[in-house]
Protein backbone atom coordinates (compact mmCIF):
# COMPACT_ATOMS: atom_id res chain seq x y z
CA UNK A 1 0.00 0.00 0.00
CA UNK A 2 1.32 3.37 -0.96
CA UNK A 3 2.01 6.32 0.75
CA UNK A 4 -0.38 8.60 -0.36
CA UNK A 5 -3.32 6.06 0.22
CA UNK A 6 -2.07 5.47 4.22
CA UNK A 7 -1.96 9.19 4.14
CA UNK A 8 -5.92 9.59 2.68
CA UNK A 9 -6.44 6.76 5.28
CA UNK A 10 -4.87 8.59 8.31
CA UNK A 11 -6.69 11.44 6.59
CA UNK A 12 -9.93 9.84 6.56
CA UNK A 13 -9.76 8.04 10.40
CA UNK A 14 -8.23 11.56 12.02
CA UNK A 15 -11.93 13.56 10.59
CA UNK A 16 -13.72 10.13 11.73
CA UNK A 17 -12.42 10.65 15.15
CA UNK A 18 -12.80 14.49 14.99
CA UNK A 19 -16.38 13.99 14.19
CA UNK A 20 -17.23 11.60 16.59
CA UNK A 21 -15.75 14.70 19.37
CA UNK A 22 -18.35 16.54 17.87
CA UNK A 23 -21.20 13.99 17.83
CA UNK A 24 -20.09 13.52 21.98
CA UNK A 25 -18.22 17.18 23.38
CA UNK A 26 -18.15 16.18 26.50
CA UNK A 27 -15.60 13.71 25.93
CA UNK A 28 -14.15 17.50 25.11
CA UNK A 29 -14.49 18.47 28.91
CA UNK A 30 -10.53 17.04 30.44
CA UNK A 31 -9.01 19.47 27.27
CA UNK A 32 -10.84 22.12 27.87
CA UNK A 33 -11.46 22.49 31.86
CA UNK A 34 -8.59 20.79 32.73
CA UNK A 35 -6.07 23.48 32.55
CA UNK A 36 -8.69 25.83 33.73
CA UNK A 37 -9.65 23.63 37.22
CA UNK A 38 -5.54 22.95 37.79
CA UNK A 39 -4.45 26.48 37.26
CA UNK A 40 -7.08 27.65 39.62
CA UNK A 41 -6.32 25.08 42.68
CA UNK A 42 -2.69 25.30 42.22
CA UNK A 43 -2.20 29.50 42.21
CA UNK A 44 -4.85 30.06 44.48
CA UNK A 45 -4.55 26.58 46.87
CA UNK A 46 -1.07 26.08 47.06
CA UNK A 47 0.01 29.68 45.45
CA UNK A 48 0.20 31.03 49.24
CA UNK A 49 2.35 28.50 50.66
CA UNK A 50 5.09 28.98 48.01
CA UNK A 51 7.40 31.56 47.31
CA UNK A 52 6.85 33.22 50.71
CA UNK A 53 2.88 33.47 49.67
CA UNK A 54 4.38 35.40 46.16
CA UNK A 55 1.51 34.24 44.15
CA UNK A 56 2.77 35.67 40.95
CA UNK A 57 6.21 34.49 41.68
CA UNK A 58 4.26 31.08 41.49
CA UNK A 59 2.61 31.95 38.30
CA UNK A 60 5.43 32.23 36.72
CA UNK A 61 7.17 29.01 38.16
CA UNK A 62 4.05 26.93 38.01
CA UNK A 63 2.42 27.74 34.74
CA UNK A 64 5.17 26.70 32.19
CA UNK A 65 4.92 23.74 33.93
CA UNK A 66 1.60 22.78 33.71
CA UNK A 67 1.88 23.55 29.91
CA UNK A 68 4.35 21.05 29.88
CA UNK A 69 2.36 18.33 31.12
CA UNK A 70 -0.86 18.93 29.20
CA UNK A 71 0.00 16.64 26.27
CA UNK A 72 0.87 13.84 28.73
CA UNK A 73 -2.49 13.79 30.52
CA UNK A 74 -4.46 13.71 27.63
CA UNK A 75 -2.08 11.23 26.04
CA UNK A 76 -2.79 8.53 28.71
CA UNK A 77 -6.60 8.82 28.16
CA UNK A 78 -6.15 7.69 24.69
CA UNK A 79 -5.38 3.97 25.84
CA UNK A 80 -8.88 3.96 27.67
CA UNK A 81 -10.96 5.04 24.45
CA UNK A 82 -9.15 2.71 22.18
CA UNK A 83 -9.70 -0.12 24.43
CA UNK A 84 -13.41 0.86 24.59
CA UNK A 85 -13.07 0.87 20.82
CA UNK A 86 -12.25 -3.13 21.20
CA UNK A 87 -14.66 -3.57 23.68
CA UNK A 88 -17.85 -1.67 21.23
CA UNK A 89 -16.84 -3.73 18.15
CA UNK A 90 -15.53 -1.01 16.35
CA UNK A 91 -12.17 -2.29 15.32
CA UNK A 92 -14.28 -5.27 14.18
CA UNK A 93 -15.14 -2.92 11.02
CA UNK A 94 -11.84 -1.89 10.37
CA UNK A 95 -10.69 -5.54 10.08
CA UNK A 96 -12.55 -5.93 6.92
CA UNK A 97 -11.81 -2.25 5.14
CA UNK A 98 -8.63 -2.33 2.82
CA UNK A 99 -6.95 -0.10 4.94
CA UNK A 100 -3.13 -0.02 6.26
CA UNK A 101 -3.49 -0.92 10.47
CA UNK A 102 -1.05 1.49 11.27
CA UNK A 103 -3.16 4.09 10.33
CA UNK A 104 -5.26 3.68 12.63
CA UNK A 105 -3.19 4.57 15.31
CA UNK A 106 -1.60 7.21 13.50
CA UNK A 107 -4.92 8.93 13.15
CA UNK A 108 -5.79 8.68 17.06
CA UNK A 109 -2.21 10.63 17.55
CA UNK A 110 -3.13 13.10 15.15
CA UNK A 111 -6.24 14.07 17.03
CA UNK A 112 -4.82 13.65 20.07
CA UNK A 113 -2.39 16.30 19.03
CA UNK A 114 -5.33 18.63 17.88
CA UNK A 115 -6.96 18.29 21.90
CA UNK A 116 -3.77 19.06 22.98
CA UNK A 117 -3.14 22.08 20.83
CA UNK A 118 -6.68 23.13 22.14
CA UNK A 119 -5.95 22.36 26.07
CA UNK A 120 -2.70 24.06 25.83
CA UNK A 121 -4.26 27.55 23.72
CA UNK A 122 -7.07 27.43 26.63
CA UNK A 123 -4.13 27.26 29.48
CA UNK A 124 -2.06 30.04 28.10
CA UNK A 125 -4.96 32.23 27.80
CA UNK A 126 -6.39 31.71 30.97
CA UNK A 127 -3.13 32.02 32.17
CA UNK A 128 -2.50 35.68 30.61
CA UNK A 129 -5.60 36.54 31.95
CA UNK A 130 -4.48 35.98 35.46
CA UNK A 131 -1.62 37.66 34.87
CA UNK A 132 1.19 35.32 33.37
CA UNK A 133 3.93 37.24 31.58
CA UNK A 134 5.17 35.91 28.95
CA UNK A 135 9.28 37.30 29.64
CA UNK A 136 11.04 35.86 26.14
CA UNK A 137 8.77 36.31 22.74
CA UNK A 138 6.06 34.04 20.45
CA UNK A 139 9.07 32.00 18.91
CA UNK A 140 9.80 30.58 22.44
CA UNK A 141 6.61 30.26 23.35
CA UNK A 142 5.49 27.77 20.49
CA UNK A 143 8.88 26.13 20.99
CA UNK A 144 7.40 25.57 24.58
CA UNK A 145 4.21 24.20 22.75
CA UNK A 146 5.66 22.00 20.31
CA UNK A 147 8.11 20.68 23.11
CA UNK A 148 4.92 19.21 25.20
CA UNK A 149 3.13 18.30 22.25
CA UNK A 150 6.53 15.97 21.06
CA UNK A 151 6.74 14.44 24.63
CA UNK A 152 2.85 13.99 25.35
CA UNK A 153 2.61 12.05 21.29
CA UNK A 154 5.65 10.14 22.59
CA UNK A 155 3.34 8.69 25.44
CA UNK A 156 0.36 8.47 23.18
CA UNK A 157 2.20 5.50 21.89
CA UNK A 158 2.44 3.88 25.41
CA UNK A 159 -1.07 4.20 26.09
CA UNK A 160 -2.95 2.60 23.14
CA UNK A 161 0.13 -0.44 23.89
CA UNK A 162 -1.85 -0.69 27.53
CA UNK A 163 -5.13 -0.22 25.68
CA UNK A 164 -5.02 -2.96 23.99
CA UNK A 165 -2.96 -5.59 26.25
CA UNK A 166 -5.50 -4.91 29.60
CA UNK A 167 -8.94 -6.59 29.60
CA UNK A 168 -10.87 -3.40 30.06
CA UNK A 169 -10.92 0.75 30.15
CA UNK A 170 -11.27 0.95 33.69
CA UNK A 171 -7.81 -0.93 34.20
CA UNK A 172 -5.91 1.19 31.17
CA UNK A 173 -7.39 4.08 33.21
CA UNK A 174 -6.47 2.85 36.76
CA UNK A 175 -2.67 2.01 35.74
CA UNK A 176 -2.75 5.39 33.45
CA UNK A 177 -3.42 7.17 36.81
CA UNK A 178 -0.27 5.05 38.52
CA UNK A 179 1.65 5.95 35.98
CA UNK A 180 0.74 9.66 35.98
CA UNK A 181 0.30 10.57 39.51
CA UNK A 182 4.11 9.56 40.50
CA UNK A 183 5.63 11.70 37.29
CA UNK A 184 3.40 14.68 38.18
CA UNK A 185 4.08 15.33 41.56
CA UNK A 186 7.39 13.52 41.85
CA UNK A 187 8.82 16.31 39.39
CA UNK A 188 9.22 20.20 39.33
CA UNK A 189 6.16 21.44 37.67
CA UNK A 190 4.42 22.22 41.12
CA UNK A 191 6.70 22.43 43.26
CA UNK A 192 11.08 23.41 43.67
CA UNK A 193 12.72 20.16 43.69
CA UNK A 194 15.30 21.35 46.91
CA UNK A 195 12.30 21.04 49.03
CA UNK A 196 12.22 17.48 48.27
CA UNK A 197 13.53 14.61 50.31
CA UNK A 198 16.98 13.06 48.82
CA UNK A 199 15.31 9.98 47.65
CA UNK A 200 12.86 11.78 45.90
CA UNK A 201 15.00 14.56 44.35
CA UNK A 202 16.86 11.39 42.62
CA UNK A 203 13.31 10.31 40.98
CA UNK A 204 13.00 14.26 40.11
CA UNK A 205 16.29 13.90 38.03
CA UNK A 206 15.53 11.36 36.07
CA UNK A 207 11.61 12.31 35.61
CA UNK A 208 10.82 13.46 32.21
CA UNK A 209 8.32 15.78 33.19
CA UNK A 210 10.37 17.47 35.48
CA UNK A 211 12.89 17.92 32.42
CA UNK A 212 10.58 18.97 30.04
CA UNK A 213 9.01 21.89 32.96
CA UNK A 214 12.68 22.69 33.26
CA UNK A 215 12.68 23.31 29.65
CA UNK A 216 9.01 25.29 29.35
CA UNK A 217 10.26 27.44 32.25
CA UNK A 218 13.15 28.58 30.74
CA UNK A 219 11.35 28.86 27.43
CA UNK A 220 8.93 31.10 28.73
CA UNK A 221 10.52 32.94 31.37
CA UNK A 222 13.84 33.48 29.79
CA UNK A 223 15.69 32.09 33.08
CA UNK A 224 18.29 29.07 33.25
CA UNK A 225 19.52 26.76 30.68
CA UNK A 226 17.15 25.76 27.61
CA UNK A 227 19.28 23.23 25.59
CA UNK A 228 20.21 20.62 28.00
CA UNK A 229 16.06 20.13 29.00
CA UNK A 230 15.31 20.50 25.89
CA UNK A 231 17.80 17.75 24.65
CA UNK A 232 16.89 15.76 27.09
CA UNK A 233 12.92 15.22 25.97
CA UNK A 234 13.71 15.26 22.56
CA UNK A 235 16.06 12.16 23.61
CA UNK A 236 13.43 10.79 25.91
CA UNK A 237 10.56 11.28 23.26
CA UNK A 238 12.20 9.71 20.46
CA UNK A 239 13.02 6.58 22.53
CA UNK A 240 10.23 5.94 23.71
CA UNK A 241 8.50 6.56 20.28
CA UNK A 242 11.04 4.52 18.54
CA UNK A 243 10.23 1.48 21.65
CA UNK A 244 7.03 1.47 22.18
CA UNK A 245 5.64 2.63 18.48
CA UNK A 246 6.64 -0.72 17.10
CA UNK A 247 5.25 -3.02 19.78
CA UNK A 248 1.75 -0.69 19.72
CA UNK A 249 1.33 -1.69 16.16
CA UNK A 250 2.17 -5.20 16.38
CA UNK A 251 -0.43 -5.42 18.92
CA UNK A 252 -2.92 -4.06 16.87
CA UNK A 253 -2.52 -5.68 14.19
CA UNK A 254 -2.28 -8.96 16.39
CA UNK A 255 -5.72 -8.11 18.13
CA UNK A 256 -7.43 -7.45 14.61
Amino acid sequence: MGLSANLRHIGALTRRNLMRIKEDPESMFDAVLMPIVFTVLFVYVFGGAMFAGDQDKYKQFMIPGLLGQTGMTLALAVGTGLNSDFQTGVMDRFRTLPIGRASVLLAKIAAETLRALLSSAILLTFAFLLGFELKTGVPELLAAVGLSLVFGMSIVWISMLLGMSLKSAQAVQGVSMLVLMPMQFGSSIFAPTDTMPGWLQAFTKVNPLSQLADASRSLLNGEGPVAHPVMIVLIWSAAATAIFAPLAVARFRKRV
